[in-house]
């Protein structure tokens, strides 16, 4: 069976007023478009034809085509015109046991402080829609990261002074967070706004923009220590846990385990939980590697990640012929480009689908076959054998 999803953007301020609306080929509503969630995380559940939410259509007709009551994934357009909250996520470990200190103290779980809002972890994929996609991730490697302290100069001693020690960044990102460091904070993010450098030229670029929304805010100074990376249309980015990551600007697909954990370092007006994050995060610096897509079968590409909560293939049909795509568990098709028409192998249904466009597709299908001329990603339960 192939059921037809449909759900409205979500209004964070970051989100670009025109990236979802070009894709699907409609006008801007005006206000931010960040997020539109094709699953049924209870936070916002999207919406089969019939009018009831995909966690309830799964409560109630799911069993039926071997489809559980719960995702094991969430799958998101998302769309950023300004810089996500730099926030890390916990392991499954670390979620278990801060969702359990939560629980037992009480604190509500819509409650604005609360930190762990389930007892799951986040890793998570995102893949470039649009031409670029810009990101922060990880921590970058103190040999680049010294020489752009030195560019930006005195201003920035303090912060040189924590670096110097080891291979880790743990006392630095520790110093940065706390009050007692905002008065150099502050002459740290002015003199990288003041300062010149042809290789760190996009860096204190970056630094302007964040003062400019976030002035003052620590954040800028974290994000002065991270890998700054571009994804080019078609390239991914995993997440896993203990990643300090943020967002800055680009659509793309996003595709993660079925979780609300997030714990942040700045950047936002929400709960900020520094405790908790210095005990997550990972603090050694090193590169992060783009995630290319690996084909499987002509037209079908896989982004490989070590989790068995969720997969990702992509499907680009191009007019002549059709593919063929196995359906490991209940799936969700969102297409991204063009026009394709999505046929159960089992039932016969079949949807056409343009951009901006889902379905969710019941196990009992075993496989779709896709044609047209077009992209399309499908997301699943992780596969077997893969990290």
């Amino acid at each position: 069976m192939l059921v037809p999803l449909t759900n409205d953007p979500r209004a964070y301020a970051w989100g670009s007023t025109t990236l979802i609306p070009d894709l699907v080929g409609r006008a801007p509503s005006g206000g931010p478009e960040a997020e539109v969630w094709f699953g049924d995380h209870p936070a916002d559940p999207a919406v089969t034809a019939d009018g009831r939410t995909l966690d309830a259509w799964l409560a109630q007709d799911g069993a039926a085509t071997g489809a559980p009551a719960q995702l094991p994934y969430l799958l998101k357009l998302l769309a950023a015109a300004s810089p996500l909250s730099i926030q890390v996520h916990p392991s499954k470990t670390q979620a278990q046991q801060g969702f359990a200190r939560e629980e037992d103290a009480g604190i509500p779980r819509d409650a604005s402080h609360r930190t762990y809002r389930d007892a799951n972890h986040k890793p998570e994929l995102i893949v470039a829609v649009s031409d670029e996609f810009h990101a922060l991730a990880g921590l970058r490697d103190l040999t680049s990261t010294r020489r752009l302290i030195d560019a930006v100069g005195p201003g920035a001693r303090p912060l040189a002074e924590r670096l110097a020690a080891d291979d880790s960044m743990a006392d630095a990102l520790a110093w940065v967070l706390t009050d007692e460091a905002a008065p150099d904070v502050r002459a740290i993010i002015d003199a990288a706004a003041a300062a010149d450098s042809e290789e760190f030229a996009a860096e204190l670029d970056l630094v302007r923009a964040m003062d400019a929304q976030f002035a003052g805010d620590p954040g800028i100074v974290v994000a002065l220590l991270m890998n700054r990376i571009t994804l080019r249309r078609g390239e991914g980015l995993f997440v896993p846990a203990g990643m300090l990551h943020a967002y800055l600007s680009g659509l793309g697909v996003e595709i993660m385990a079925a979780s609300d954990n997030v714990v942040r370092g700045g950047l936002t007006p929400k709960h900020i939980a520094i405790a908790e994050l210095l005990a997550v995060v990972e603090p050694r610096p090193g590169p992060v590697d783009v995630v290319h897509p690996r084909p499987v079968s002509p037209g079908v590409d896989r982004f490989d990640v070590p989790v068995a909560d969720f997969s990702l293939d992509r499907v680009q049909a191009a007019g002549a012929g059709e593919r063929r795509v196995p359906v490991g568990g209940p799936a969700i098709a969102l297409a991204t480009a063009g026009q394709l028409v999505v046929v159960g192998a089992t039932s016969g249904s079949s949807l056409t689908l343009g951009p901006g466009q889902a379905a969710f597709v019941t196990p009992d299908e075993g496989s779709v076959r896709v044609t047209g001329d077009g992209e399309l990603f499908l997301a699943a339960p992780g596969r077997a054998g893969v990290g």
